[in-house]
């Protein structure tokens, strides 16, 4: 990710791959964007800075971005366990009609 694309973040956890690094090396940086602006860095790694975005987003009591809603409400209902594990009606309906049509 460039600096440009941070720039233009709404919401999200981004990580800071040193130049040249090996898939098994150290992030570089871990952070935080919320509203285009750094709110934490220095994280520990990725999964660390998801749970420290739902938490703020909890928090600070904020939406989720539109075209991401459904995959935040998947991992916040059945990832994290978070309030009623129901997802809402669009997400359910189609994925019993994905199994209906696999059984067939």
């Amino acid at each position: 990710m460039e600096a440009d694309e941070l720039e233009r973040m709404d919401l999200g956890v981004y990580k800071v791959i040193r130049e040249g690094a090996q898939p098994d090396d150290s992030l570089e940086d871990v952070g935080i964007i919320i509203e285009r602006c750094t709110v934490l860095q220095d994280l520990h790694d990725v999964a660390s800075g998801c749970a420290l975005l739902f938490g703020l987003i909890y928090c600070l009591n904020l939406s989720y971005p539109k075209p991401l809603r459904y995959t935040f409400e998947f991992f916040q209902k059945v990832l994290m366990g978070l309030e009623d594990k129901k997802l809402s009606n669009k997400r359910t309906n189609s994925a019993k009609r994905r199994r209906n049509d696999s059984s067939r």
